[in-house]
């Protein structure tokens, strides 16, 4: 296992650090009939044992088990030792809804005992963005969670972030961070705090971790033309591989944050990791360029012709027609639909599905691609409804 300097913390974690949103599930095919926590276990220690020592989890993960289950895994003794020693837990506090500071302290106390632990190493402010950051200030939060820190019970204060660019910069420049989490991912050039954001948190002394490394999944799963690039190479390597060397390469990570599911995929992700040249600057003049050569084979896998635009919004039942449309669009593109249906279960949970619409058609005469969007919807609907959690 490959180790980077945690920003400023002083700690070194491992390259490779896993997620816990996505542990193995007693059905495959029913995420609501919840995870399997003996499968969680053996995942997790085993993770410890190969060299994995940065756990990322979150109040909500799981209906609420994760960090349990986190810590029932880590509450394990080898040669007298105690592996939760060897663990540095990131978890995350939401505030999407209204909450109390006294309600956050509650918070707090209940991650605590479900950790099975007297401190958490790092306690993110979970999914700040433009919709909540107002709100974060209006409460002066960095107070209450430095308070936590002066008694003990946090060690480092971070955020995870959904967002552009400009605002990003403007969370990070507005307090002395420890972490950030963000995505990134090697499709994603333009999308949320891009590359440049990485680079920017580096400059600020804020150590960067990674979500969606592998867009939820779907960068291991290579469609024909995509495999055609990789297999033009003269070293061959899953697409999986090259997913992480895309991240790998750059300066201002730290921890790539894999959500794994099956020892399958925790073994064949320990493996990646072991190569000695995961390294930043791994990737040569070449491999660059095979990586944008199959970025763009991605994206011209496209069956709904949406660009975004939104010149159809707003729709007056509250539809999120390029969101689905995206979506429908990615499980096409990856030929992988895990991942977009489990968005569109949040989709349909938030009253931003197909099923709201009425057929109404005020969107198409606004469409400037000519797409029948009441048609297409009820075609990505089909393809993108049934995932249980």
């Amino acid at each position: 296992m490959l180790y980077r300097e945690l920003g400023k913390t002083g700690f070194k974690a491992s390259l490779l650090g896993l997620g816990c949103m996505r542990l193995p599930s007693v059905d495959d095919n029913d995420m609501s009939m919840g995870v399997d926590r003996e499968k969680a276990y053996e995942l997790i220690r085993y993770a410890v044992a190969n060299g994995v020592n940065y756990f990322d989890t979150a109040q909500g993960y799981h209906a609420g088990d994760s960090e349990a289950i986190l810590g029932e895994a880590l509450d394990y003794r080898v040669d007298g030792k105690s592996i939760r020693d060897k663990a540095w837990i990131t978890t995350k506090h939401p505030f999407w809804a209204d909450v109390s500071l006294a309600q956050v302290r509650r918070n707090l106390e209940s991650t605590l005992k479900k950790l099975r632990t007297g401190y958490i190493d790092t306690w993110l402010m979970h999914g700040i963005g433009p919709g909540n950051w107002q709100k974060i200030q209006d409460m002066k939060i960095w107070d209450e969670f430095e308070k936590y820190r002066a008694e003990g019970l946090i060690k480092h204060i971070g955020f995870s972030y959904h967002g552009n660019y400009d605002h990003f910069a403007e969370v990070v420049a507005h307090y002395p961070w420890d972490l950030c989490l963000v995505m990134h991912n090697m499709l994603d050039q333009t999308r949320e705090v891009t590359a440049k954001g990485v680079e920017l948190a580096a400059k600020h002394g804020v150590a960067v971790t990674i979500m969606e490394p592998l867009r939820g999944g779907g960068l291991s799963h290579a469609p024909k033309a995509v495999q055609a690039v990789y297999d033009s190479y003269h070293v061959k390597r899953t697409p999986t591989e090259w997913a992480f060397r895309y991240l790998a390469d750059m300066p201002g990570v730290e921890s790539i944050v894999s959500g794994i599911s099956t020892m399958e995929q925790l073994k064949e992700n320990l493996a990646i990791f072991a190569q000695p040249n995961m390294l930043p600057g791994c990737l040569s003049k070449e491999e660059h360029e095979i990586t944008i050569a199959a970025r763009q084979a991605y994206e011209a896998i496209v069956t709904i012709g949406c660009t975004a635009c939104n010149y159809c919004m707003p729709c007056p039942q509250n539809v999120g027609i390029s969101n689905i449309f995206n979506l429908y669009n990615d499980g096409n593109r990856f030929e992988f639909f895990d991942q977009v249906r489990r968005s569109y279960m949040f989709a349909t949970r938030g009253g931003r599905s197909v099923e709201q619409c009425t057929n109404c058609g005020i969107c198409t005469p606004k469409c400037p691609h000519g797409i029948d969007i009441p048609a297409q919807l009820q075609v990505a609907h089909e393809a993108l409804k049934g995932w249980k959690e």
